[in-house]
C-alpha cells in the first residue's frame, strides 16, 4: 500500500506561522495606507485599475507560500509501500450439502437449499486461506469440486447446484463418506467436514455412523446441521396439475447427526431460520479459524526535492518581481 509520510511531523506545527505572518500583513498594511483630501473625488471613481494595482498583494502570496513549502520540507515527506507476507496454517474443509427434493420445502426464504447456498458462499468468501471442497447428495452422493483454493471457481460450482441433478433420496452415510474421502489425504494442519441435511437417511450401502467412524479414524472433525422448522412445513409435491406445497411434519434423524459430531469431535446444530443458519456458520467460522502468521515490510522513499524546488522558485519569482516590475508597489 503507498502513501505519504513525515520523517520529523513535528516540524509541521511550524505552519501556525502562516496565519500570523497573514494577520501581521493586514495589520501593516492598513497602517502604511494614505489619506489625500481633495475638493472632490469625481476624477477617481471612474478610473480603471491598471495590472499592476492588482498584483500588489502577490509578493506577500509569494512568500508566504515559499514558507509553507519549506515548513513541509523541513518535516521530510516521504513515500511509503508497505508489504505483508503472510503465512497460514489453513483447514481443509468439505462442505457436504443434501439436494433432495425436500430441500425446496418453503419453511427458509426462498427455500431451505437456496438459503443454505446463500450462507455457504458467504463462509467460503470469508475465508481466503482455507482449502474448501464441494460434496452433493440425496439418492447418491458425488463431489461437486474437489479442495481448491480458488474460492471464486468454487463459488460459481455452489451456485449450479440443483435439487433433481442426481436421483432423490436422502444417502446421509454415502454423502459423509464421499467427503471423507476427499479430505482424509489432504496436507492442511486441520480437517474438516460440515454435513447439512433436512432428513433421515434412507438410501445408499454405508451407514452414517459407519461413515462417522471412517472420519473418526482419519482424525476428521465433522459438524452437523438440520435444517428445518420444527413441526410443518411447506414441502413440494407433483400432482397431476403440477407441483404443489403441502405442509407435513419436518422429520431430521437428530440423534444420528448429534452422535456424527460426537463421534469425531465437532458438534450438532440446529437451524429453524435463515438467521439461525447465519448463526451456525459464523460460530462454526470462529471456531475454525486459521493460524496466520503475518510480517509487515516498509520502503521510504524521500519526497523533499519537489517541494524543495517549488518553493525556490516562488522565492526566485519573488525577488525579480520585487525589484523589477512590482518594485513601486513595494
Amino acid at each position: 500500500m503507498r502513501g505519504i509520510v513525515f520523517a520529523s511531523p513535528g516540524f509541521l506545527y511550524l505552519l501556525l506561522i502562516i496565519p500570523l505572518m497573514i494577520a501581521l500583513y493586514i495589520v501593516k498594511y492598513r497602517k502604511s495606507t494614505a489619506s489625500l483630501r481633495v475638493p472632490t473625488s469625481e476624477p477617481y471613481i471612474n478610473r480603471e485599475k491598471s495590472f499592476r494595482y492588482f498584483l500588489r498583494h502577490s509578493l506577500f502570496a509569494l512568500r508566504t507560500i515559499s514558507v509553507g513549502i519549506l515548513i513541509i520540507v523541513l518535516a521530510r515527506p516521504q513515500a511509503t509501500n508497505s508489504f505483508q507476507d503472510v503465512s497460514t496454517e489453513g483447514i481443509d474443509i468439505v462442505l457436504t450439502l443434501d439436494i433432495s427434493g425436500s430441500m425446496l420445502a418453503r419453511d427458509f426464504r426462498p427455500d431451505r437449499l437456496e438459503a443454505s447456498k446463500n450462507v455457504a458462499t458467504e463462509f467460503i468468501s470469508g475465508r481466503p486461506y482455507d482449502r474448501i471442497g464441494l460434496v452433493v447428495f440425496s439418492g447418491e452422493s458425488f463431489t461437486q469440486c474437489p479442495l481448491t483454493t480458488d474460492h471464486a471457481v468454487l463459488i460459481n460450482l455452489l451456485r449450479e447446484i440443483r435439487s433433481g441433478m442426481i436421483e432423490d433420496g436422502t444417502a446421509i452415510g454415502e454423502g459423509l463418506a464421499t467427503a471423507v474421502n476427499r479430505i482424509k489425504d489432504a496436507g492442511g494442519k486441520s480437517k474438516v467436514i460440515i454435513l447439512l441435511t433436512d432428513g433421515m437417511n434412507n438410501r445408499g450401502i454405508i451407514a452414517p455412523l459407519t461413515a462417522a467412524e471412517i472420519a473418526k479414524t482419519f482424525n476428521v472433525r465433522v459438524y452437523t446441521i438440520g435444517v428445518g422448522t420444527r413441526g410443518v412445513a411447506p414441502y413440494p409435491v407433483q400432482t397431476p396439475f403440477g407441483v404443489k406445497f403441502q405442509d407435513m411434519q419436518v422429520e431430521i434423524d437428530e440423534d444420528v447427526l448429534q452422535k456424527i459430531a460426537d463421534m469425531t469431535g465437532g458438534k450438532y446444530f440446529r437451524a429453524t431460520d435463515n438467521e439461525k443458519l447465519v448463526q451456525i456458520y459464523s460460530e462454526i467460522d470462529r471456531m475454525e479459524k486459521s493460524k496466520l502468521d503475518v510480517r509487515q515490510y516498509k520502503v521510504r522513499e524521500e519526497k523533499f526535492f519537489l517541494p524543495a524546488l517549488i518553493a525556490a522558485v516562488f522565492f526566485l519569482i519573488e525577488l525579480i518581481a520585487r525589484y523589477t516590475v512590482l518594485k513601486n508597489l513595494t
